[in-house]
């Protein structure tokens, strides 16, 4: 019989790579064991996302840079902030990096997807995940990602991204169009890192993604067959120990290092 591929998310990929205790507690545990509280970068990371793509969603005319900052007011959250005034310092960034960035945009842009579910079988998995923006330029789709960290991006960091490796042989199933360009759009420096892959670093990303997903499914049938969890699924302890999701249920991750507050990877 044919074997059923393994599903593949980059999210689920990078869970398993950096912490296979905190995979299981993510994809496996029933009920899922508690998290912490809200994080300030993740919740300033979720508004601009969600503010560019209300932005994309408005008729040609009302696209203008004070259009965008108004919706990052709309789609503000205090959660995971010190307190009020440091969420209004940070809602004021945000406005600017938004407003900033689509000034320099061609207000008739349409992309062809928003926040778009790409999927395709590829090897020995299907590739799937959810895409910031994929544009269309000269009869090919491009993958952007948008980036709200502490640190600009380089070149380096959009060749060995493996998400945006696995978007790209998911859209070219799924739109059934060329791809081989990917960009991060880092908004707080105003700077896009680009790459364009070629097949062979297409391969080299799949072959890393199906060597992970054979490693889980194999864990995940060995753990439900009766194996012990904490030996198919260690802890793989370090400094993200200190700002993990489960910190509170991993007694590892606790003796790793101490917590950091709920604020401390917003851009400086």
């Amino acid at each position: 019989m044919p074997r059923k591929l393994i599903k593949v998310t980059p999210s689920r990929v990078a869970a398993w790579v950096d912490c296979p205790r905190r995979f299981r507690m993510t994809y496996l545990d029933r009920p899922t064991p508690p998290k912490g509280g809200a994080w300030a970068h993740s919740t300033l990371g979720a508004v601009v996302h969600n503010a560019l793509r209300a932005f994309f969603e408005l008729p040609v005319q009302r696209r203008t840079p004070e259009a965008a900052a108004a919706l990052v007011t709309q789609q503000w959250s205090d959660e995971g902030f010190a307190g009020p005034e440091q969420a209004a310092e940070y809602r004021s960034r945000a406005q600017g990096w938004v407003s900033d960035y689509v000034a320099e945009l061609d207000p008739t842009l349409e992309p062809v997807g928003l926040e778009r579910w790409v999927s395709a079988p590829v090897g020995t998995i299907v590739a799937e995940g959810r895409v910031d923006r994929i544009d269309e330029r000269d009869g090919e789709v491009v993958i952007v990602d948008y980036k709200t960290g502490r640190s600009a991006l380089t070149t380096d960091d959009a060749r060995s991204s493996q998400a945006l490796a696995l978007y790209v042989l998911a859209a070219r199933r799924t739109l059934r169009r060329p791809c081989t360009r990917v960009e991060l759009h880092h908004l707080p420096s105003g700077t896009v890192a680009a790459w364009e892959h070629t097949e062979e670093s297409l391969t080299r990303h799949r072959t890393r993604a199906e060597e992970a997903a054979e490693e889980f499914h194999l864990a995940t049938d060995t753990l439900n067959a009766g194996g012990d969890p904490d030996v198919l699924f260690p802890a793989r302890v370090g400094r993200q120990c200190s700002w993990c999701d489960f910190r509170r249920s991993c007694a590892d991750g606790q003796a790793a290092g101490p917590a950091v507050e709920p604020w401390a990877m917003l851009v400086p």
